[in-house]
This record gives C-alpha cells, structure tokens and sequence, in this order.
C-alpha cells in the first residue's frame, strides 16, 4: 500500500516547506496481501497530483483526434442522426463506466487503478489480463500519437522539406522529459494543455452555433437543412431501414475510439492528493464533459455540414486540420482564416495525448510489478516516485512510430492500431465486472451505502447494463468483415485483415486469463472472503492529514475573485 508522510519538528527544512505547500514524500510501504513480497527499495508513488490537475484532466485528458478528426468519417458514412446515437449513447455507456471505477477508487484508492481492483475483488488472473491488455493498448497508441503530431505539422512543413522522423524524435523526446520530470511537473503540464483543449472544444462549439444561425459570411441560417437534404441518415451497407441501423451501429465504433481513455482518472488515483474528494468530483464532471464536448458538438456539426460534403470524403486519410470536419463546415460557412489557427490546436491535442498515454503505459506496467505480475524491477521508483524502469520500457515502444515513416510499414501499423478499440472495450467491460463483484463484497460484509466516499447513481445494475452492450459492441465492432457486396454499390466484402485485426484482443484477453489461472491455480475471490480493507486504514490517516493541511491553508487570506468563482470548481 501506498504511504505517505510528513517531517514533524520545530525547525522548518526544506522538506517542511515542500509539504506545506501540498506535496507528500513517500515511506517505506508495508506490502499488502497479493502484492509481490520479494520487493524491496523505493517502489512507491507519489501523491504529487493536485485537486484542480485532477479535475482539469478528466474534463479534456481524453478529447483528442477521434472527437476532432475522426467523427468526419462517421459523419460521411452515416449521417448526422447517425453519429448524434451512437454517441449519446455510448456516452451513457461511459459514464456508467466511470460511475463504477469511481466508487471503488473513493472506497480504496490504490497504485494500480483498476488493475487491482480486478486482482482483489474477482480473479487475481482477470488483473493479470486486464493490466497487460491496458499496457498494450497504451504501447500501440503512443508511437500512433507522436506519428500524428509530425502529420499535422506537414500543414506547414512538406515531408519532402523535412523528414517526419525528425518530429517524431523531437516530441519523443519532449513526452520523455516530462514524464521523467515527476508527476508534479507532468500534471501541470498537462493542467495547461487540457486547459487549452477545452477552451478549443468550447470555441468550436460557440462557432458551430453561430454559424447554425446565419453569423457566418454567407449569413445562412442552416438549422435542420441538412438532416432534411440530403438527409439525417446514410444507409450503410444495406438499403431502407437496414442500412440505417448498420449506419448507426458502425459510428458506434467511432464513438467508442472517441471516447478512449476517459478512464485515466483511474490510473491517477494512486498520485493523487485527497482523492475521496478529488476523484468523485472528477466523476460527477464526466457527466457534464460527454454532454457539452462530444454529444452538442456533434449535434451542431450535423447542423452545419451534410454527410455528402466533398471535403470530408476526400480527407478522410488524412490527419491535420485538412481531416477535421469542424473545419469542412468552417469552410462551407465561408471562414477562411481558422484552419491555421485549429491546426495549431491540434498539434497540442496530439502532443497531449502522446503524453498521457505515456504516463499511463509507464503508470500501468509498474502496478503489475507491483502485484508481482511483471519483472519487480519494474516496480522501482527513483526519489521523485517517478517508475523510471517501466517508463523506460514503455517508451521504447514509442520507437514503433517510426514505422510510420516507411509508407510499406504503414499498412502494417495500420493494423495494430485496429486493436486499439477492442483493447479499450476490454478494459471497460473488465471495470464493470470489478465493480459488480464489488457491491457483492460490500453487501456480504454489511458494508452500507452510507459507509463509502461515493456512490454510483445507478447501482449495480447500471454495471449490467452497461455491460452487457460494451460486450455487444465488442463482438460486433467489425461486423462489415462480413457482408458481400457483389453489386459493388457499398464496397465491402469480407476483409480477412481487419477481422483478424479487429477481434485479435478477444482471444488474447481470454487466453491471458486462462493461462494465469491455469499456471497460478487462482480461484474467483468469494464476497465473503474479498479482501476490502488491507491498506484502508493507512488511506483514512493520509486523507485526516491531507485536510489538516488544506484546514491550515484555508487560514491563508485568499481573493475573492477566486473563492466566488473558481474554487467550487477546483
């Protein structure tokens, strides 16, 4: 378990200054039960995360290129109502999803995230799978985020001028650093990157109002035109009403890449300061992002671009501002001095997510270690709690982007990345089992609602629910695989690569679970024997210490401005 403590005594050294300013070294740690007990030295994080990083990174962490750039091609291939369904809908999904992992970080906050709580609550051999299927998912999509980055700056420099390898090493480079400066200086790095992603979201979402009411140069007033001509749906695959429901249930996946990575708050638990407080607040906030960020955006976007714009389908391939539809219905509104501008904005957004993705990668291998489920060396920190071996190791993946700079490799990438959504499905059909055989604990240990942090609203039967369609959508993401189309008037017949691609991370998940209960001889943990107390205790005495000090700064005379308007939020 995770401890942390404070320097008591008259003289005020430097470490006593560091703490009162809200940082917390960390202590030996006392190894809990299911946790490797041949570790020694520094293993531990720190929790150096602040309320206001917390929050700002679960409002805009995740908002990256599927939301920017990717709902285009959803858009094109299956109209306005289409892509306003799939994602409200697996919006919803979503925070369900975010509801559970929120009750059981508020219950127990613990270095690993939901990997542990796979590990204690169900099956030491489902923490197993769900950790290395997370790794691998975050050690496919970060060399894909830095090959982006270098894709969108072929906006202003060719890659006959300089060759994208170099962009990639510098932002490789760049994500390194900060990783390696500590989780201090990562979070108010990426304070201020999501800080400035959510006021892009925001502006884009005032602009496409505007523009949806005739403010734009041509002075139009769109409102519902287009989901009239050419229409709010495009029939996918199959004619009449078959064909709508497979456009509908093709943008599902779309939403889902979209909405990847929202879990992050779970892996921030074990570095973050107060998080009983901090990570339902976060949660509570989830709800409010997926509204306003993703399902008004696109509404407004359907509002203000048809599916049949000739920009969207001749960009669909590519990756800078070019590729986003918020600037195709820019474009149609007659603004012509943005793309620059939003180009430049999303350089930060692919810089953010290369970021973050590093830090979970690095944050996600160490937890194995921990659990004695990875190499013990990988669970070594440095002074700073900075996992300097698993963040080594995770960025020697990142040299994987460099494929890209071969077209032949490309192709190949291509299709790794392909396993990127099943891989997210996984883990969000993995926390919502946790969570489920949590409430199962609590219930058989007379452990009440009243007894935890936070609750979710929708109680286990939000989880079975939500459940049940993310296994649905992971069994159908690539259902286009399977239809033939011999008129040739859609374009698709069976494609044996994307297949393969596609539901790969299925047999993997479960082989990896299979074999480790196989090697291991785990069984299913019982609600009766569930361990859902080993390191609590330590965690009641950092929470009543971290709000004597918050009860010490709040002395401090602050202005008014900031107690009227900014501290609720922070």
């Amino acid at each position: 378990m995770v401890l942390f403590r404070r320097n008591h005594g008259s003289d005020s050294s430097p470490e006593d200054t560091e703490h009162k300013a809200g940082v917390y070294e960390t202590a030996p740690r006392e190894v809990s039960p299911g946790e490797n007990e041949d570790l020694k030295g520094h293993v531990d994080l720190t929790r150096g995360l602040k309320s206001r990083q917390i929050t700002m990174i679960a409002i805009g962490g995740a908002i990256g290129t599927g939301l920017i750039i990717g709902t285009g091609s959803a858009l094109a291939r299956a109209g306005p109502a289409s892509i306003l369904i799939s994602y409200s809908i697996v919006g919803f999904l979503v925070y369900l999803v975010m509801c559970a992992l929120g009750e059981m970080a508020a219950w127990i906050p613990k270095a690993g995230g939901f990997t542990y709580y796979a590990t204690t609550f169900v099956d030491p051999a489902l923490g197993f799978s769900l950790g290395y299927t997370y790794w691998f998912k975050y050690i496919i999509t970060t060399p894909n985020q830095l090959t982006a980055s270098a894709l969108v700056i072929q906006y202003w420099c060719p890659p006959e001028k300089v060759n994208p390898g170099v962009f990639i090493a510098v932002f490789l480079v760049a994500i390194l650093f900060i990783n390696y400066f500590g989780i201090r200086f990562f979070g108010e790095f990426e304070f201020w990157l999501s800080s400035i992603k959510v006021l892009v979201i925001v502006g884009l979402i005032l602009l496409m109002f505007i523009l949806t009411l005739g403010g734009g140069p041509d002075h139009d007033r769109k409102g519902f035109r287009y989901w009239k001509n050419p229409g709010a749906f495009h029939a996918y695959i199959a004619d009449g009403a078959s064909g709508r429901f497979f456009a509908v249930w093709s943008s599902m996946i779309t939403a889902v890449f979209a909405y990847l990575g929202t879990e992050l708050v779970g892996v921030t638990v074990g570095e973050a300061q107060n998080p009983r407080k901090t990570i339902p607040r976060a949660i509570r906030l989830t709800f409010y992002r997926i509204l306003v960020f993703y399902v008004l955006s696109v509404l407004l976007l359907g509002m203000n671009l048809p599916y049949n714009n000739d920009d969207i389908k001749k960009n669909a391939t590519k990756t800078s501002a070019a590729a986003s539809p918020f600037v195709a219905a820019i474009n149609v509104a007659g603004v012509d001095v943005l793309p620059g501008f939003l180009n430049a904005c999303f350089l930060v957004f692919v810089f953010s997510a290369s970021n973050s993705d590093l830090y979970i990668a690095s944050r996600t291998i160490h937890g194995l270690a921990l659990d004695g489920k990875a190499p013990k060396i990988l669970a070594h920190t440095d002074k700073r709690g900075v996992p300097i071996y698993s963040l080594g190791l995770s960025a020697l993946f990142c040299l994987l982007a460099f494929m890209n700079v071969s077209t032949d490799s490309r192709t190949v990438f291509g299709y790794f990345y392909n396993l990127v959504t099943i891989f997210g499905l996984l883990t969000w059909i993995s926390i919502l089992l946790s969570h489920i055989y949590f409430v199962r604990a609590r219930r058989a240990q007379n452990v009440s609602d009243k007894d935890i942090p936070y609750k979710a609203p929708f109680g286990k039967w939000g989880s079975y629910g939500a459940l049940f369609f993310c296994c649905l959508i992971a069994l159908t993401k690539n259902f286009n695989v399977f239809t033939r189309d011999p008129t040739g008037k859609y374009g698709h017949n069976f494609d044996y690569k994307n297949f393969i691609t596609g539901y790969l991370g299925i047999p993997l998940y479960l082989v990896m679970i299979v074999g480790y209960k196989f090697i291991k001889k785990t069984h299913q943990v019982r609600p009766e024997s569930c361990d859902l107390w080993s390191g609590k205790d330590k965690i009641d005495r950092e929470e009543a210490e971290f709000l004597a000090l918050e009860a010490e700064k709040k002395q401090q005379p602050t202005s008014w401005f900031y107690r009227t308007f900014v501290s609720w939020l922070f």
